[in-house]
């Protein structure tokens, strides 16, 4: 796996893509804010959202879906109020067995669906995954050891998916 793409660019979603980064992948960073992304391309920093941290070089921001298209791996991290729309959003440009790392945690409001079902209605044909775990943005983003829980029903997909994004402070297991 060469190229992340990170779907949500609020804070959660900038410190995964910081990590992607250092652990060496290439990573385009959706974010719906045009004004976030114009920071990140002028300064390198999501000040919107994760103030303070200098972001990787490897990292490009987009308001455009399109722009994601070609990853080897997504991390999906829109809030749980906006995921099916971002997933709907992006779909055109998923390829069957698209690795799906789901990395949003919650209920849909109105339908009450877990992020999996949503992922699931949206996605059908991605190969599943989720991450999770206690973790903080800034802590994540700053470089402090953290670990993390991935869960993928394909056990040897799942490996692979950790080791992508594994770096010597953030570990997936």
């Amino acid at each position: 796996m060469k190229r992340a793409a990170v779907i949500g660019g609020g804070a959660w979603g900038t410190a995964l893509a910081q990590v992607a980064a250092r652990a060496g992948l290439t990573v385009c960073l959706q974010i719906r804010e045009a004004e976030a992304v114009r920071q990140i391309r002028e300064t390198r920093e999501n000040a919107m959202f994760l103030p303070g941290v200098t972001l990787d070089d490897a990292i490009a921001a987009t308001t455009d879906m399109a722009d994601l298209a070609g990853a080897d791996l997504v991390l999906a991290v829109a809030p749980a109020q906006f995921l099916r729309s971002a997933l709907r959003e992006f779909a055109p440009y998923a390829r069957p067995g698209l690795p799906v790392l789901l990395c949003s945690k919650g209920v849909e409001q109105g339908s009450l669906k877990l992020m999996t079902q949503v992922l699931e209605e949206t996605l059908p044909d991605c190969a599943p995954a989720v991450l999770s775990g206690p973790s903080f943005a800034g802590e994540v983003s700053r470089g402090l050891p953290t670990a993390v829980t991935l869960a993928c029903p394909d056990e040897a997909l799942g490996r692979q998916l950790a080791e992508a994004i594994a770096t010597p402070t953030f570990r997936p297991y």
